[in-house]
């Protein structure tokens, strides 16, 4: 039971941390359990990732140590209810929820000897650069904590927070590959209309996106400083920089990002 893990849900974000954990071989793909209603989902993810699938979530209580919950907040609930007659103080509870508090866990199980962690992950898991903020009860160990990032670390990077900080975390990681996907579908959409073939213009576009953020991780250097090297008095960029101001641009990603942040906190407190 130490080296198994079960996933109750097995949608997009379940799938991301699945393939990101036996791509980096810290679980094998038989000690994976998941716990997912659709026939037919259930049967894509044993056949992709050869992980072992059950139509509900009973036998993952009885044999995994860590249990992570991958469904929608509007579900989990029930999911709980469910649960809480088979939960047991030597079960680890993750979950990646975006918006409950860990004390809607607590009341849902009816105990208070649970060890739960809360996190907030995104999507680029999938690939292995996810972002992930975590945050335990008063039950979870530092040893839990630590097993935890271990996980997160290995589908990207991940960063222990007090769990009043997860609402930031959701709307700036959380929902962030959203806002970075229309950022460079407005680039592609730009070089077309500047003439250039669809394709060149993707080409360009995402490697200008993936060049940049690898520059500033690389070089250390703050966005500000990068940006005035590519800034020459009079030149093309200052154009166009100069209508990004005019247009409130930073203001409208901030604007955003704190959209996102409230609606999380809102999803919290229904």
């Amino acid at each position: 039971m130490d080296n198994t893990i079960g996933f109750i849900g097995g949608g997009q974000m379940g799938e991301a941390l699945i393939r990101g954990i036996i791509d980096s071989g810290l679980y094998d793909a038989t000690s994976i359990f998941v716990a997912e209603p659709n026939e037919e989902r259930r049967n894509y993810m044993t056949d992709t990732y050869g992980v072992q699938g059950y139509a509900d979530s009973t036998p993952l209580w009885k044999s995994c140590s860590t249990i992570l919950l991958a469904v929608k907040p509007q579900i989990m609930g029930i999911v709980l209810a469910a649960s809480k007659n088979l939960v047991t103080p030597d079960h680890l509870i993750i979950t990646i929820a975006a918006g409950l508090p860990i004390s809607f866990y607590e009341k849902g199980l009816e105990r208070d000897d649970c060890r739960i962690i809360r996190v907030m992950p995104n999507t680029p898991a999938l690939v292995l650069e996810g972002a992930s903020g975590l945050s335990g009860n008063s039950n979870a160990t530092t040893d839990d904590l630590q097993r935890c990032e271990e996980i997160l670390n290995k589908i990207g990077k991940a960063v222990i927070l007090d769990e009043t900080a997860l609402d930031a975390v959701t709307g700036l990681s959380g929902s962030g590959p959203a806002y970075v996907f229309t950022f460079a579908d407005a680039m592609i959409d730009a070089g077309i209309k500047a003439g250039l073939p669809r394709p060149t213009a993707e080409t360009l576009a995402l490697q200008t996106i993936l060049g940049s953020v690898k520059l500033l991780i690389e070089s250390k250097k703050h966005p500000a400083e990068l940006r005035a090297m590519v800034t020459s008095p009079g030149g093309t960029t200052i154009a166009a920089q100069h209508v990004l101001e005019r247009s409130g641009f930073k203001g409208i990603v901030m604007d955003a990002i704190e959209a996102a942040v409230n609606r999380s906190k809102e999803l919290g407190k229904s």
